[in-house]
Order: C-alpha cells, then structure tokens, then sequence
C-alpha cells in the first residue's frame, strides 16, 4: 500500500526489506520473524500465520491487494492470530522449514506461501494464493477451531509434521551411500537419464513453465568437454539460441526475465533477477568459449550492461531484482503495440517488426507485443537482401530509440536489498565473462564488487546475509558463504592475487566448524551459532541457484588442489558419495553435484604460470574453456602449494601441466599447454 498519508502502520515500517516495507501500512498487525513475534504467540496462546513472499511476485502482490489492505479481513486475522511476515529472499531458511511443511501436507509450493502454526511455530495447515473469500473462511474456521476442543488434534498435527521436518533428506528419500565409485558407464546412464526430459524442438526442459535452469546446461558443457558428444552439445546450443530469442530476454535492454510461461520462452513473467543473470552471463561466456558464436557474446556484453544500469548501487553492489509489473500491469514497461513502433520507428517500422515478430494483432495482452526473435542475424539479413553490418547498425538504432521510449515510462519496482550470496553469483558471472572476453572493464566490476563484500558484508570471521541503507542486520546462510568462497577462489584464478584464496581459505574453515555435520558428510543450511529454528535443513537439491551443499563439494575440490589439503579433496569425494545413487537417477534436481561427478571422473589439470608474463598468459589461456583445470602463478616467488618449486626456466615465463601433483615437462606457450591437456 502506497500511501502519503497512511491509516494504519505496523511493525514492519522499520524493517529495510522492500517487500515488508510494501505491507508496513496494511491494516493487518504484521510482525516481522523474531523473536517479539514468537513471545506473544506463546504468551497469548494464539495461532500464527506466516506470510512468506518476496518483492518481485506477481501473485503476492495480487493477495496483498485483495485480502492483507482489506480491513475487514485484516480485523478478522489480527483477532485470532500473531500475524508474520517474511521476505524469503532475506530468510531462505525460514521458507525452506514451512516450504518443506506445505509439501508434507501434500500440497504444491509457491508464493505467495501461507503457513498456520501453533504457537510453538510448528505447522499444521497452509497453502499458497487464497482468493479474499476463500482467504476468509479459511481464517474464520481456523481462528474459531483453535479456540474449541479441536486445538488438541490441530496441536498433534502440528507436532507431527515438525517431526516429519526434522527428519534428514537423506533418510526421508533413502539415500545409501554409493557402494561403487565413479564410472564412465554410471556417468552415461546419468546423462541419458537426464537427456529423456530434453525438449528437443525449442529447447530447455520438456515441460511448461519454463525455466532456464544454468546448471544443468553448464552441465552438458562439461559433458560435452569430458565425452565429445555433440548431440548434448546440440541440446544445449539450441537451448541458448531459443533463450537468446525468445521473449524471456529483453531485446531491447538486455537481462533475463525469471522464466517463461510457455514451452516456446515467449511469455514471461517479466521479473528480473539478479541470481538468474549472474548465472546466464557464466553460462553464456562459457558457451562462447566453446562455440565462438557472436550471439552468446552480444547475449553476455547486453545483460552485464543491463545489470550495470538498473541493478548497480553506487557502493559497488548489485540489488537484488525488478518487478514485474509498472501501473499496475505485468510486463507493460517492456511491450509496444504495433503502432507505437510506427510512431517511434518511422520508415524502417515494417522491417523492425518483421525482426521483433510484431503484429497489428499483438502477441500479449491489449493489441502490445513481447518482441521476439526466429531467425539468426545471418538469415534475417539474407532474407531482407541487406549485408550484415547495415542489419547490425540498423538494430542498433532500434534498441536506442526503443529504449529512450521506455525510459519515459513508468518503471518497475526495484527491490535495493544486497544480498550475499546473489551477489557472489554476478560476481562469479562477471569473472567468468572476463576469462571469455578478456575484458578490463569486466574485471573492474567486479574487483568493485569483491571489495563491496568484504567491507560491508563481512561479520567477523562469518558473512552476513544481506546490506540496506549501510546496514547488515542478518546473519549469512550456506548459500551466502558456499557462493562467496567460489567466486573468491575464482578471482584468485583471475587475478593471481593470493589475498583472495586465503579470504576463500578463511570463509570455508568458518562453515567447517559452524555448518559442518560429519555424521551425514553435509552441511546445514544454517549457522550453528545462529537462531534455532523448528527444524535445521540441508540443501541438497540444485534448484536454479544450485544446492548450497554442491557448491561447496565443489569449493572443497578447487580449494583443495589449490592448497594441498588433502582433507578438503577427501571430503568433497565423500560428499558426492553420499548422493551419487539419487544424482545418477535423477540428475534434473542434482545438475551441480553431476558437474563434480564429471570432475571427480578424470584427474583435475593443476595449471601453473610463473615468470614476468604470467598475466599476460594466463589471459591467454583463459580463452579457452577448462572446466576441469585449477590455475595458479604468480610473477615473483610465492608460498602457495601448487607453485612451490615451479621456477621460470631460463628467466623466461614458464607453465607446467600437472594431475595428482606430477607435472609434465615445463612449456613456455599456451598452444603447448593445450597439446598436454
């Protein structure tokens, strides 16, 4: 509720989350998650209601509008319940707990998630969207039920799906330790496992909604690296051909929408956010890496300069997404009908829609069009009789006079929370897009963003989760500490400042003592000297950020090579052990934990440059993708593991190819390098 004046304001006005700050004037008695909130449950013995969303949701929006500005309904909720709500994106563990509770019940997930505890904060009933009148009856009988003699059978509900809560993931899907190691013929019913749900038409994965899912096609590139098969390279080329046309990417400003509504990535759900480009600019340049292809370059150079321009703060960070919707419409920033581009595009109209595939009739809501793409800049131009440099400079000028139009509309709604973890996610795109490109300006961004963290998101020897308004307030997560430690060791490999590895070195040794839990070989989600919730989770399962676990498996691997620690090595091996079974049969959840399968198959390479041109070689390998390889150099002596006794030859700059701490004969060239691999 927008208001100037408002009627009413809650709790949630000091909060700094964007999405609480959007509720702090509803005539609901909202609460923050905290302690005050959970002390006035237990002390009035009243039912709770958590209300968990985030501030890029459609359907969140849509709920608040109908039932939580309500006054009616809001007397109804504050009357029989302690009312919470919760930005996920701020309390991922708070939302996994009652997340994991809605699935036990039998139910879909999704956000808005409406949850109903007892006043120990254990769950007994939920759901997702409520419309108002539905909403109400469910509050009525609730509220009504609690305070008769069905209290007991909702308490003893409550109690047993905590008790199904706190059971491990491994042993509620019967995870057995893998009994045999790694094999080639294991590894290629995995990928054929995975390859059964391929849409091999437009794409992605055989099933609407789409999303794009990173880590499974960063996956195929390692496959296709480890196995030469092209038909998963295939698969994944289109997959990113089609992502790069359809109307899922903004073709005109650059930047991934969340995911499309359809099988053809036409319609999205046109929020932005921060972890999805992140991941689709590492995608992209390492697809780039490998091809070559222009698209994939202009796919990457557009969305850093989308996330540069729109989601940049003035210190360094980036914030975390934008909306979906402007004027109370979804998607209307983005769309044009087709006389608007008349207007805008004059004479070169009809062609510009011929490329955008626009029509009178429009392909979204009201007569607008999502621009769109289906054919290659190659073929439109051959079509068209036009040479490519005319068709490049023509759309050009139509991307800047699209944009300068759009930049008199009303804009989406930014959420300016800076949260950890995406942040290392762009970080770690921007370093991956700099090892492609060669880029200064990459690598600028993102050493401004390393330094972002390390002065405001650090929290001792621990991380915080997220930054507002020079404040960090919220412990960090798995996910934050998992994603800081790999793109810390990555900007080592960028940059061979070693300050970053022993910054990475530091964080992991912190998780080790604070998340570690050596009789399942996992990590919690949660920090053991943080709060306690009902249940403390393990994340096992990728989702389109992986698994907080699989990231840092990997992060133990890397790290591991790098500092000749045998223990970190031993325990990443041990981990994926304990999921190697589930990852084999069901590898579309578990995309990550396949890329250390592929890993762990073959020997990783050790790469060391030492001498006075080791920058200027390591650029130059970096070229070239090498999923499974560490770099290491330096320009003068240095004490890390992997470069003791690696000396320039002949003071000239010297590289050294080794597996398992062996070397082959020092070279002084890339190209000899890349004969050894």
């Amino acid at each position: 509720m927008n208001s100037s004046n408002p009627t009413h304001t809650n709790r949630l006005a000091q909060e700094s989350s964007p999405y609480l700050l959007q509720h702090a004037h509803n005539p609901v008695d909202w609460y923050p998650w905290g302690e005050e909130a959970l002390t006035k449950a237990r002390t009035e013995q009243k039912p709770i209601i958590v209300s968990i969303g985030y501030a890029a949701c459609h359907w969140c929006h849509v709920m608040e509008r109908e039932s939580f500005e309500n006054a009616r309904i809001a007397e109804v909720m504050n009357q029989h319940f302690v009312c919470i709500k919760v930005d996920r994106e701020e309390r991922p563990d708070v939302d996994q707990v009652y997340m994991d509770a809605l699935h036990a019940m039998g139910l879909q997930g999704g956000w808005p998630l409406n949850v109903f505890l007892n006043p120990e904060a254990k769950p007994f009933y939920g759901g997702t969207y409520f419309p108002p009148r539905n909403w109400t009856q469910l509050l009525e009988s609730i509220g009504q039920a609690y305070k008769s003699d069905q209290r007991k059978e909702l308490d003893a509900s409550a109690e047993q799906f905590a008790r199904v809560l706190q059971a491990s993931d491994l042993d509620k899907y019967r995870i057995p330790e893998a009994a045999e190691g790694l094999s080639d013929e294991q590894f290629k019913l995995l990928v054929y496992n995975l390859a059964k749900n391929f849409d091999r038409e437009r794409g992605g994965m055989n099933r609407a909604p789409k999303f794009p899912m990173p880590s499974i096609w960063r996956f195929l590139l390692r496959t296709h690296k480890l196995t030469g098969s092209q038909a998963v390279l295939q698969q994944t080329m289109l997959t990113l051909r089609e992502l790069a046309w359809g109307g899922i990417y903004d073709q005109v400003g650059g930047g991934f929408a969340r995911y499309s509504v359809d099988a053809e990535w036409l319609a999205p759900h046109f929020e932005k956010m921060l972890y999805d480009n992140g991941q689709l600019i590492s995608l992209y340049a390492e697809a780039y890496q490998v091809t070559q292809d222009e698209l994939f370059r202009e796919v990457v150079y557009d969305t850093i300069q989308f996330v540069q321009r729109e989601l940049m703060s003035p210190e360094g960070g980036f914030y975390s997404s934008l909306d979906a919707d402007s004027e109370g419409e979804e998607g209307k920033f983005y769309v044009f009908t087709k006389d608007e581009l008349r207007e805008i595009l004059g004479d070169e109209e009809p062609l510009a829609s011929d490329y955008y595939n626009c029509t009178a009739l429009g392909n979204w809501e009201h007569g607008r069009n999502i621009l769109h793409r289906r054919q290659s800049d190659a073929d439109f131009a051959k079509a068209h009789q036009l040479t490519p440099g005319v068709l490049a400079e023509m759309v050009q000028g139509w991307k800047q006079k699209l944009m300068a139009v759009r930049a008199t509309r009303v804009r989406p709604c930014l959420d300016d929370k800076i949260l950890t973890g995406w942040n290392a996610l762009m970080l770690q795109g921007l370093l991956d897009a700099y090892r492609a490109f060669g880029e200064a300006d990459f690598l600028v961004l993102a050493r401004q963003n390393a330094h972002f963290i390390q002065q405001h998101l650090r929290h001792g020897p621990g991380l915080f989760r997220n930054y507002k308004n020079g404040r960090a307030t919220i412990s960090g997560f798995l996910e934050d500490y998992a994603l800081v430690i790999q793109a810390f060791t990555s900007i080592y490999e960028a940059t061979f400042e070693e300050t970053w590895l022993r910054e990475a070195e530091q964080l992991t040794e912190y998780t080790l003592t604070n998340f570690f839990d050596p009789t399942e070989q996992q990590f919690f989600y949660t920090d053991a000297t943080g709060e306690a919730l009902i249940a403390r989770k393990k994340e096992l399962f990728d989702n389109v950020i992986p698994a907080s676990n699989s990231i840092m498996a990997h992060n133990l691997h890397r790290l591991g090579l790098h500092l000749d620690n045998a223990r970190y090595t031993e325990l990443a091996a041990a981990m994926l052990r304990r999921v190697q079974e589930l990852v084999v049969r069901e590898p579309q959840h578990l995309t990550n934990w396949a890329s250390l399968y592929a890993a762990l198959l073959r020997p990783t390479a050790e790469l060391v440059i030492v001498g006075p041109e080791a920058e200027e070689r390591r650029q130059e390998l970096s070229r070239h993708y090498l999923p499974n390889a560490v770099v290491a150099g330096a320009s003068h002596s240095s004490t890390l593991p992997l470069l003791q006794g690696r000396e320039p030859k002949n003071g000239e700059t010297t590289l050294y190819v080794c597996f398992n701490r062996a070397c082959q004969l020092p070279v002084h060239t890339v190209a000899e390098v890349l004969t050894q691999l």
